[in-house]
């Protein structure tokens, strides 16, 4: 079983690497705290006589030869790079289950069957170039040397320079891509950020999907004019309070769904002329969808776009929208579910088979290869802030799930 004393001690030494002075972690795609962490796991990969890679891509590799010739590697992994300001366990976790379970098999000289291989996949993260999941994305092909030459960040670096300082490649960029007849299975572990297993008090998540992600900026047009002047109802034509009730209708239409696990919220708002003297002429905003189904998502737009339909007869503004992300939901492989579940039941441990509500690298893998998550408790719920916390017995747990399951399906899948 994997060292928790080790692993504990890990968690501690990575989390020296972007400390803010606001308390939490701030180690952002291709900074200099990124890449000083990056050094320290490529030593830890190399400490365990794994061959150690970095892709066009900048994604680290870490590989484990397995006894028999020409089958593919079992992946394992998540990335280290964070949101500003956020906490200890967000990606961090699954690179260090990742790698204490290769240096437990290191340590016990325990054969398998296939590769292994550890992956720290670059820029997870929402981050300053605006390309978030870079690494999977690019591994997956859905990440082109067009979507990244002339990105730069609002302080006016590079892109392509930064990736190139991470041991990355503008020019090979495209040969990160590698085909699904490389792998055969992809775990990761991840903080749940949220509630679900705290409150059950389970220590372990079985994911079964990933939530998909609907995104729209709708404007709201209506007419400036003079606040004092312009008698209230049908003189005016005001964007803001339009919008206002769109809002609450969005909020309504998610609350009122169901299932649990589907939520939507407006997480940008701007007005405009924005002063007190006048009746707001124009508000944009951002209304995000999360879902485990097209059908889900599809029943709660349908009743958003009959109330626009009725803001804009009674309100008399003009409201339009721009689809800015469509991102399916991805379901995790049922092979993989189950056969953590029984590795989990057999050590005695009760498990809650759940949807992931945050996006993660296993969606793109999951197009490769048959995935799997593994979700830690989280205390609190609480997430991308410098309280994110999970307990060292749920993670000593989960983690030795994932070596079990590992092994497990090193087994199964000769």
């Amino acid at each position: 079983m994997i060292n928790r004393t080790r692993l504990e001690g890990w968690i501690e030494e990575l989390a020296q690497f972007g400390q803010d002075p606001l308390g939490g972690l701030t180690r952002t795609t291709f900074t200099a705290p990124e890449l000083q962490a990056r050094e320290w796991l490529i030593r830890k990969l190399k400490e365990i006589d794994l061959d150690v890679t970095v892709d066009p891509a900048a994604n680290i590799w870490g590989r484990k030869e397995g006894l028999k010739n020409g089958l593919p590697s079992i992946a394992f992994g998540s990335h280290i790079d964070t949101v500003p300001n956020g906490g200890k366990y967000d990606g961090a976790l699954g690179v260090l289950t990742a790698l204490e379970v290769l240096t437990t098999l290191h340590e016990q000289g325990v054969k398998i069957n296939h590769p292994l291989e550890l992956v720290s996949f670059s820029a997870e993260e929402p981050n300053p170039f605006g390309l978030s999941t870079f690494g999977s994305r690019a591994l997956t092909g859905k990440l082109t040397r067009k979507h990244i030459e002339s990105v730069t960040d609002a302080a006016g670096n590079v892109l392509t320079e930064r990736l190139e300082i991470a041991g990355g490649s503008f020019e090979q960029f495209e040969q990160t891509v590698r085909p699904p007849s490389d792998f055969v299975h992809y775990l990761e572990v991840h903080i749940e950020q949220g509630k679900r297993l705290l409150t059950k008090n389970i220590p372990i998540g079985i994911v079964r999907g990933i939530t998909g992600i609907y995104r729209e900026k709708i404007t709201v047009k209506g007419q400036p004019n003079h606040a004092g002047t312009t008698m209230m109802g049908a003189d005016r034509q005001d964007a803001l309070t339009a919008a206002a009730r769109l809002v609450l209708k969005i909020e309504q239409a998610a609350t009122d769904y169901p299932i649990e696990e589907l939520v939507a919220t407006v997480g940008e708002f701007h007005v405009r002329p924005n002063a007190a003297n006048i009746v707001p002429g124009e508000v944009t905003f951002t209304m995000e969808i999360r879902g485990e189904s097209d059908e889900q998502l599809s029943e709660v737009h349908n009743q958003i776009e009959e109330t626009i339909a009725h803001i804009e007869n009674d309100r008399n503004v003009v409201i339009s929208r721009e689809v800015v992300l469509n991102q399916a939901g991805v379901p995790m492989n049922q092979e993989v579910m189950n056969t953590m579940k029984t590795i989990a039941t057999n050590r005695g441990h009760e498990t809650l088979t759940l949807g992931s509500m945050a996006g993660h690298d296993a969606a793109h893998l999951a197009e490769l290869t048959s995935s799997g998550m593994l979700f830690v408790p989280s205390l609190e719920g609480k997430s991308h802030c410098p309280e994110e916390e999970s307990r060292m017995d749920d993670i000593e747990i989960v983690a030795n799930v994932l070596y079990e399951t590992i092994l497990k399906l090193d087994e199964k899948s000769v």
